[in-house]
C-alpha cells in the first residue's frame, strides 16, 4: 500500500510474511484511507474525514484471525419403543417407550436412575398422545442435563390401556367403579421393572428409582409408592385425581415411610382444593416440606398436557437433580 508518495512516484509497503498453524481463520476487512498526498504529520480530519476529496476508502485493509471453533451440537436421547408388552397380572398387552439419555450410547460403562411413567403414549410424540399435545419429556429432560440441573436418567413410559380408569384406580368409586390398581401396581413392579433393570443399564435401587403420573396416574402413583415402598423411593403426582371415591386417598393419605413426593396442582378447574387437602394431610403425618414433600401450585395451570409440560421440570429436578443444584419451586 502506498506511502507519502516521493518525486519519482509512491513507495508501497514491504510485505510481512506469516507463519500459519493448521486450522480455521477468518478475513476481516476495513477501509483503508489513501493520505499519501498529505504533508507529513497531517492527519485524518485534516483532510476532511470521509468527506474529504482525497479520502475514499477505495482500498481494504485485510486482517486473518483465528476462528472461533464451532459450536457443538446439542446432545440428545434416543427413544426406543417395545410393543406387546405382556401384562400377566392384568391379562394384557401394551407399548414401552424408552427414553435412554444422550450419553447412554457412548458410555458403555455407565448406569442410570429410572423414572417410570403412565400415560406412555402422551409423553414424547404429540402425534400418539390422546389429545395432540405432548409432555415432552425428552426434550425436557435433555435440556436439564445441559443446564446441568439433573443427573441422566432413563425414563420408561408405559402405555395405558382402554382399562385405564380402573388399571389405575383401588376400589371403588360409587360412579366411575375401578379397582385393579393392586393388579397394576404388580406389574410395574414385578414385571416392568425386572425386565428394564434386566435389559438396560439401570441403577436398580430405590434410591434412584421413581414413578410419576398425571390425574389418575398421579393417584397410581401415589398408590404403588405406598404398595412397593422397598422398590421406589419418589413419587409424582401431577395435577392428581385426589376427588376419585370420596377422596378416599385425602382421608387415608400414606403413613410416614421414606418415600419422597411431589404433588402439582393448577388453579384453574384442576381440584385445587382436593390436592391442598391431600397436602395437608401428608404434612399432619409427617411428611416435611423441602425434605420429602415437594407441593407446587401452578398459577393458570389446567387440567392438560400443555400445562404438565410447563411445570414437569419442576418434578425431575426435585427427584433427580445434581447435589448443591437448587431445586426450582414454581411453575414458568
Amino acid at each position: 500500500m502506498p506511502h507519502n508518495a516521493p518525486a519519482n512516484g509512491p513507495a508501497w509497503s514491504t510485505p510481512l510474511p506469516a507463519t500459519l498453524k493448521q486450522g480455521s481463520y477468518r478475513l476481516e476487512l476495513q477501509p483503508f484511507y489513501n493520505m499519501s498526498s498529505l504533508q507529513s504529520n497531517a492527519s485524518y480530519a485534516d483532510a476532511g474525514g470521509s468527506s474529504g476529496s482525497r479520502n475514499q476508502a477505495d482500498v481494504q485493509g485485510a486482517r486473518l484471525l483465528p476462528a472461533s471453533p464451532p459450536a457443538k451440537p446439542a446432545l440428545h436421547g434416543t427413544l426406543q419403543l417395545v410393543e406387546k408388552f405382556k401384562s400377566p397380572q392384568l391379562g394384557n398387552e401394551r407399548t414401552l417407550r424408552i427414553y435412554l439419555p444422550p450419553s447412554y450410547g457412548s458410555d458403555t460403562r455407565r448406569r442410570y436412575p429410572v423414572l417410570y411413567m403412565h400415560d406412555g403414549q402422551n409423553l414424547f410424540d404429540a402425534k400418539t398422545a390422546s389429545y395432540g399435545t405432548e409432555w415432552n419429556i425428552d426434550e425436557v429432560a435433555d435440556r436439564l442435563v445441559r443446564q446441568g440441573d439433573m443427573e441422566e436418567v432413563i425414563v420408561v413410559g408405559i402405555d395405558n390401556t382402554t382399562d385405564r380408569i380402573a388399571e389405575y384406580t383401588p376400589c371403588c368409586d360409587p360412579k366411575h367403579g375401578g379397582g385393579k390398581l393392586n393388579a397394576y401396581a404388580d406389574f410395574v413392579a414385578k414385571t416392568v421393572k425386572p425386565w428394564v433393570d434386566k435389559q438396560y443399564r439401570t441403577k436398580p435401587g430405590r434410591q434412584h428409582t421413581a414413578v410419576m403420573g398425571s390425574s389418575l396416574g398421579g393417584l397410581a402413583s401415589i398408590g404403588i409408592a405406598q404398595r412397593y415402598p422397598q422398590l421406589f423411593s419418589m413419587a409424582g403426582g401431577v395435577s392428581s385425581s385426589f376427588w376419585w371415591n370420596n377422596q378416599e386417598e385425602v382421608k387415608h393419605p400414606p403413613k410416614r415411610m421414606p418415600v419422597r413426593f411431589y404433588i402439582d396442582v393448577g388453579t384453574v378447574y384442576d381440584g385445587q382444593e382436593d390436592s391442598e387437602a391431600f397436602r395437608r394431610a401428608l404434612v399432619k403425618n409427617g411428611y416435611r416440606e423441602g425434605r420429602d414433600l415437594l407441593f407446587l401450585t401452578d398459577e393458570g395451570g389446567r387440567h392438560n398436557e400443555q400445562s404438565w409440560a410447563g411445570r414437569v421440570h419442576v418434578a425431575l429436578a426435585w427427584f433427580f437433580g445434581k447435589p448443591g443444584r437448587a431445586t426450582p419451586r414454581q411453575a414458568p
